[in-house]
């Protein structure tokens, strides 16, 4: 089997694992993302009160304060769908107008879920919002995710020379990171770690693995870097370090030039968007959103200030969100410029460096920003970004680890993190350890199962806990027995 193949099969696994595992929250690039596919337009009005990161500017309606990159792609695989989506809608809408039947109870222990829910039925959303948030994961954050864990393994293929070692480690990244937790929804976070790593990979690597040209990788790269900014404002970060990046690979005057001009466009559209939603191109969407407990003027701009030392602990320890508690994995990491072999050898010492210097930078970022307070109900999410970058070193230390070790290391943080994924919440007191307790408790279940057995009378009136997942489990056992089988790879030849 050669590598293509191995990065065929991993792209579909990592691809039907990530959608089983869908998740129904609807957050706030959601809308935004209805709203393109809907209108073309960047308004929300008609979603106005039912999430508090909706506001309205005077003069210029409704609008979400997060940039617009992850619901601007999220709204193509919507815009296909829609004509499906809308027959159902309005075949639901018209059968409750005509039997004027009340919105049933939502059983949900969160009382903002619950009004979310009430409105959103009452509106004739809440079935238009759970197929349009299953389209955007199952067809835009999954697949992208699961092309993320592709570019991570042909990285580690190049760094290791061994296409198992390769897999293996791909497959943990996938599954025993966040990346699997924030997989089950729209994030646009975890989205822009995703294109960084691809353009990073596309600069690092020969072009023996895509056959492109040196220009074309640096296009690409370029294009992919302009476009984390356009997925979030910390993206300023990725794009200034892989421009570095680029230039050190060659010193070429034309490579930077060439990487700035195809970086320029989602510079452009991200301009265009906030000149179009709020009357001016360069202030940022938070500017101009109402302020909060932790965004008064008092605390820096818009809730950024220097690094703060609680967040500085917490970024790395919370018990609901902290780096290394969401993932023990990257406690190995640090130990890549300590253990013998791993510093100039399995990575490249200028590679190790550019990776550490983002991560610190980014992490410096975040530690100023008094959103963070947000985390304790939402989990892992700010640091996503670095989760590719901070992996590289992880692994190569696993490698150089006793087996026994690496072993143990890598089963504690593949369970923290499939039972963030299975059950979400971490804002009960006890952090990642309520999922993990509740599933080990509890049994196994997935998130969208768990949110229909709350809805009264949704899955008949005798089911009182909820449905089991494990025919879904079996089927998708099934799914990847054949795609991992020779005779799959042979007929699909």
């Amino acid at each position: 089997m050669n590598a293509r193949q191995i990065a065929f099969r991993l792209f579909f696994t990592c691809w039907l694992v990530f959608a089983l595992h869908f998740a129904t929250n609807i957050v706030r690039d959601i809308y935004l993302a209805l709203a393109i596919g809907d209108h073309l337009s960047f308004r929300v009005d008609e979603y106005a009160g039912l999430h508090p990161d909706l506001f309205e500017h005077e003069g210029y309606g409704w609008h979400t304060g997060a940039n617009p990159g992850v619901s601007m792609i999220a709204a193509v695989p919507y815009a296909l769908a829609r004509p499906a989506i809308d027959v159902v809608v309005e075949r639901v809408n018209q059968k409750r107008k005509a039997s004027g039947a009340e919105p049933p109870r939502y059983n949900s222990p969160w009382p903002m879920a619950r009004e979310l829910y009430r409105q959103a039925w009452e509106r004739g959303y809440d079935v238009k919002f759970g197929l349009a948030a299953f389209v955007m994961q199952a067809f835009c954050m999954a697949p992208i995710s699961a092309l993320g864990v592709v570019a991570m393994f042909f990285l580690l293929r190049r760094l290791f020379d061994s296409e198992r070692q390769a897999l293996v480690l791909a497959l943990l990244y996938a599954f025993a990171t966040p990346v699997f937790f924030r997989a089950g929804t729209l994030n646009h976070n975890m989205m822009l770690g995703h294109v960084a790593l691809i353009s990073f990979a596309l600069l690092w690597e020969t072009g023996d693995q895509t056959g492109w040209a040196w220009p074309v990788r640096v296009t690409v790269a370029g294009l992919l870097a302009g476009l984390c900014l356009l997925l979030d404002y910390s993206g300023v970060f990725f794009l200034l370090g892989l421009f570095v990046y680029a230039w050190l690979r060659d010193k070429q005057l034309s490579t930077a030039v060439r990487f700035a001009a195809a970086a320029t466009p989602p510079v452009l559209l991200l301009w265009f968007y906030q000149w179009q939603s709020f009357g001016h191109p360069f202030y940022p969407g938070q500017h101009w959103m109402p302020a909060v407990d932790w965004t008064s003027v008092e605390q820096g701009y818009r809730g950024l200030q220097l690094p703060q030392a609680r967040w500085l602990e917490r970024l790395l320890f919370d018990p609901a969100w902290g780096l290394f508690t969401s993932c023990p994995l990257m406690l190995a990491a640090p130990a890549a410029f300590f253990v013998r072999g791993v510093r100039g050898g399995d990575l490249p010492r200028r590679e190790l460096d550019w990776s550490f210097g983002l991560c610190l930078v980014v992490y410096l970022f975040f530690s100023g920003l008094n959103y963070n307070e947000i985390m304790s109900n939402s989990g892992f999410r700010y640091l996503a970004p670095v989760l590719p970058f901070l992996f590289l070193p992880a692994a190569a230390v696993l490698r150089r680890m006793p087996p026994l070790a690496a072993w143990a290391l890598s089963l504690a943080s593949l369970t923290v993190s499939w039972c963030l994924a299975m059950h979400r919440d971490v804002e009960r007191g006890l952090g990642v350890l309520d999922p993990i307790l509740h599933v080990f408790i509890g049994g196994f279940e997935l998130p969208a199962l768990t949110t229909l057995s709350r809805i009264e009378g949704m899955l008949g009136e005798h089911i009182a806990r909820g449905v089991s997942p494990l025919p879904l489990f079996a089927l998708t056992a099934a799914a990847l027995y054949l795609i991992w089988s020779p005779r799959f790879v042979r007929s699909a030849r």
